[in-house]
């Protein structure tokens, strides 16, 4: 895949169809563009994906990981193979939340898969966990990153056999990596100070949340549609969107960005 080289560093991506329009697929913490490919499956047109820094072949600079930071990685990318339409998920939504609030109109269409956090430091359990996964990393503890990992899956899935090997082989690629950089930095910090300035993002946005998912509570994804004039909130039932709605999630993403 090749790389971008930015004043940071270098930003791997992927670009697959053709085409327009052109969409950019941001991915979520610990997450990779192997991951988020799926989410792009039935979309028309050219479909760019990449990783932020730290993941897969992107740099892990010494600078601070922020959220401004990383809008400016997902910006770097859009505006390199132009972009008009962006995907966030999770992190990568609060990614594109910080890029908009810069840039309200930077693309014409918008999707927001499972939001974790917008304009107000979470406190809770999920987030306590994300501290926790930064030690295993350091320490290259599969089992006990895998662990953590599961605990992050909504709640009605965590006992199928799947999702233990995805667990595992996502923590067995995570261990001694930059990312415990930002599981320790990440988690006090919030994308926005203020969810008023989304009142200028006035293009088509989705919002998708689910239902038992205590990383990516339903709460947060209410107030980010609320707070986009022409947002609309889907919500999956607690089998989790990914494991047990899939056909149905790409159909939703492919069927409002095309």
């Amino acid at each position: 895949m090749p790389l971008l080289t930015t004043a940071e560093g270098r930003i791997e991506y992927l670009v697959t169809g053709s085409g327009s329009p052109t969409t950019v697929f941001a991915h979520g913490l610990a997450g990779s563009i192997a991951e988020t490919r799926p989410l792009g499956s039935a979309v028309a047109g050219t479909r760019v994906f990449l990783h932020f820094r730290g993941h897969g072949r992107s740099t892990g600079p010494d600078s601070p990981w922020t959220y401004p930071a990383l809008a400016a990685e997902l910006r770097a990318i859009a505006d390199h193979t132009g972009a008009g339409r962006a995907v966030g998920v999770s992190l990568g939504a609060g990614a594109l939340t910080t890029l908009l609030a810069e840039t309200p109109q930077r693309f014409q269409r918008l999707v927001f898969f499972l939001p974790a956090v917008l304009d107000r430091p979470r406190r809770d359990a999920a987030l306590d966990r994300l501290h926790a996964m930064a030690g295993r990393v350091d320490h290259r503890d599969v089992d006990g990153l895998a662990a953590l990992l599961l605990a992050e899956q909504p709640d009605g899935v965590r006992n199928r056999a799947d999702v233990a090997v995805f667990v595992r082989r996502q923590a067995r690629a995570l261990v001694g990596t930059p990312v415990s950089a930002a599981l320790r930095q990440l988690p006090d910090q919030v994308p926005i100070t203020d969810r008023a300035v989304l009142a200028a993002v006035t293009v088509p946005a989705l919002v998708i949340a689910q239902q038992g998912d205590s990383a990516h509570p339903i709460w947060v994804a209410e107030q980010l549609t609320d707070a986009l004039p022409a947002g609309r909130l889907r919500v999956f039932g607690p089998g989790g969107a990914l494991w047990s709605a899939r056909a149905e999630l790409r159909a939703l993403i492919a069927g409002f960005l095309n």
